[in-house]
């Protein structure tokens, strides 16, 4: 069953052939596909199936971290009265009265003129007061300094001996406090925080084993058109490699989600609807390219308007952008699972999931969907065109608040894309720019 929770057809188009007609803004559009999303019900997981996935509770530290005094060195753990005034010249002797490891239960107490061995993480013995690392004493052999941890490590455990201190030590030195890292009580990770490695790190150490999220939703990801062939195999003529599947897998991946490249799929409405539905079990969202615009093979709008059903639709429409024209959005199969229908060409498939698809994908986390930082910056070159009533996105270099054209407008560019790192912004009424112009540039990486 798809973990998404939305049921109402709130927003809806009441009459999708009429949304084909007009011409939509790319802001009603991402309008639209945001208000008929609704975040998945939160979960329980296991730690590291958590990573990534969004916290939805508060989580605070039941103990002390860490929970006991304990040495961020290997040495000796000494009152510092007695190593006090202590020199190469004039080491303190003192008493070595047993080891302390890491792990240890009950150490032994530390009495005036005594020393105890101690192991990096170990709890402080009682009496105690600092560290002297091993470097500084003669590591109990009775020779100079000690210089490696061959020499600490000579004695056996539990031997007794003496040790001589050649510097003195200041109280509460290498001594990692109880509670320094975070105290009882205290907010270790707020709601709405992604939990990435360090964060796991955090609720692990304070004894977490499992954790409440919103899950990662999964996105499923097909590409259509006879044309297309898996990459490596051979091309005969009239055939090209599909690449639409595999840059929306990983623009998915990049978003948050547990994407699944289904590949390639005929234009054949029986083997796309038979694909769709066999996907839709595991799909909190579906993302298709090609097959959206207007022409002879429109088995892409058919099948997908025959899976809405009567409890969904499909709407496909004409937007005010270039690339990325015709566009479909809607919820098909039982649960209503999303649906993204993007156009064919690589660069419009691939900004038209960063304008649309992305958003939707965090909005199903529950996270803010604009995550892309947009600034201001100078544009470089001249655009001598821009279609009129459009917005164009041109793929753009930019750097120390300049932006280079990239490549160019056609929506097939693939080289330029790779070399781009940002979306140039023309708005709808401008028809050229100059160099030098300042726009809106959405920064990619």
């Amino acid at each position: 069953m798809s973990r998404t929770t939305d049921t109402s057809a709130a927003g809806s188009p009441s009459d999708p052939a009429a949304a084909e007609e007009r011409l939509w803004s790319v802001d009603e559009h991402l309008d639209d596909i945001l208000k008929r999303i609704r975040p998945l019900e939160p979960i329980e997981l296991q730690l590291l199936d958590a990573q990534g996935c969004v916290l939805v509770e508060d989580v605070t530290v039941p103990a002390a971290l860490p929970p006991f005094d304990n040495s961020s060195m290997d040495g000796y753990a000494v009152r510092t009265a007695d190593v006090e005034g202590a020199s190469a010249e004039f080491p303190a002797v003192l008493t070595v009265i047993g080891d302390v490891a890491a792990g240890s239960g009950e150490p032994p107490a530390v009495g005036p003129g005594e020393a105890a061995r101690i192991m990096t993480g170990a709890p402080l013995p009682p009496g105690a007061e600092a560290v002297v690392p091993v470097e500084w004493t003669d590591g109990g052999t009775g020779g100079g300094p000690a210089t490696t941890m061959a020499a600490h490590s000579a004695a056996p455990d539990g031997a007794t001996g003496e040790v001589r201190v050649h510097r003195p030590v200041a109280a509460r030195a290498h001594v990692r406090a109880r509670g320094s890292d975070v105290a009882a009580g205290s907010l270790a990770l707020r709601a709405g925080t992604v939990l990435g490695p360090p964060q796991i790190g955090l609720l692990a150490a304070i004894g977490r084993a499992t954790v409440r999220v919103r899950p990662r939703p999964r996105v499923v990801v097909m590409s259509t058109g006879s044309e297309l062939v898996q990459p490596g195999t051979e091309l005969t003529p009239g055939r090209i490699h599909d690449s639409n599947s595999f840059v929306l897998t990983a623009c998915a991946r990049d978003a948050g989600a547990i994407a699944y490249r289904v590949g390639a799929v005929d234009d054949d409405a029986q083997t796309l609807r038979s694909t769709l539905e066999d996907q839709l079990i595991r799909a909190d969202m579906v993302v298709t390219s090609g097959g959206v615009s207007v022409g002879a093979y429109d088995v892409v709008k058919e099948t997908l308007s025959e899976l809405a059903g009567d409890e969904g639709s499909v709407s496909f429409r004409k937007l005010a952008m270039q690339p990325g024209k015709p566009q479909g959005f809607g919820r098909i199969g039982p649960d209503r699972v999303p649906l993204l229908a993007l156009p064919g060409n690589p660069v419009s498939s691939y900004v038209s999931f960063e304008l649309f698809a992305r958003p939707a994908v965090r909005a199903l986390m529950g996270l803010d969907p604009f995550d892309r930082t947009t600034v201001r910056a100078v544009c470089a070159d001249t655009v001598a065109s821009s279609p009129k009533g459009r917005r164009q996105f041109l793929r753009g270099r930019h750097e120390d608040g300049t932006v280079k054209v990239v490549g160019g407008a056609g929506s097939h560019l693939v080289k330029a894309l790779a070399d781009a790192n940002a979306l140039i912004v023309v708005p709808e009424e401008t028809t050229s720019v100059e160099a030098g112009t300042e726009l809106d540039v959405i920064l990619l990486d």
